[in-house]
């Protein structure tokens, strides 16, 4: 008899504040995740060498970015990730400065079909967090991310969002949103 694959969840938090409401977010939701039965991965994305995309045109030609850095190993662990929690939070109505470099190194894995394919169905689940505690303040990362996830025909599971917290780790204090982070999770594994 085949042991069946465990599924494995890799969270990226594109918040530079440890201990913050960006990381607490993504925890939840990789709790819930572990509990139904993931292995589950946090990546902070402050603490890796990630440099900001050159728009050389290089990976247009060949499919391979020219920079050299933490990026194409967390492309990797992305790959061998079956879902993914995406977690920002937003400053001036955009993610973080240190999740945009993330995000626009992707381009250089749209040319290739099997460079693409890490994308394909890819289950992600985005965990928004923020001072402002009017929603509509977040459209245009969650619009940006949503955009973005369609594109590369990935799918969006959910988006956690926490409008409100704008002290380091104060979304704790929000229990219901905790709440539905590890629900959140929990189900991502359990549909998958």
């Amino acid at each position: 008899m085949q042991k069946e694959k465990q599924t494995s969840v890799l969270g990226i938090v594109g918040s530079p504040r440890r201990g913050g409401n960006t990381e607490t977010l993504v925890e939840a939701i990789l709790a819930g995740a572990a509990e139904a039965g993931a292995i589950a991965r946090k990546i902070i994305l402050s603490e890796l060498d990630i440099a900001p995309c050159e728009a050389c045109g290089a990976c247009e030609d060949t499919g391979q970015c020219t920079i050299t850095d933490d990026m194409e190993d967390l492309l990797q662990e992305m790959k061998t990730s079956d879902v993914w929690v995406l977690g920002t939070p937003v400053y001036w109505w955009g993610p973080s400065a240190q999740f945009k470099l993330f995000l626009d190194r992707w381009y250089s894995k749209v040319f290739l079909p099997e460079d693409k394919a890490m994308f394909k169905g890819r289950r992600i689940i985005l965990a928004v967090a923020m001072g402002d505690a009017d929603r509509a303040t977040a459209r245009h990362t969650i619009g940006m991310l949503t955009d973005a996830i369609s594109y590369l025909e990935a799918e969006l599971f959910a988006t956690v969002l926490a409008p409100g917290v704008n002290d380091a780790g104060e979304v704790r204090q929000r229990p219901g949103i905790l709440e539905e982070a590890h629900r959140l999770g929990c189900e991502a594994i359990r549909q998958s």
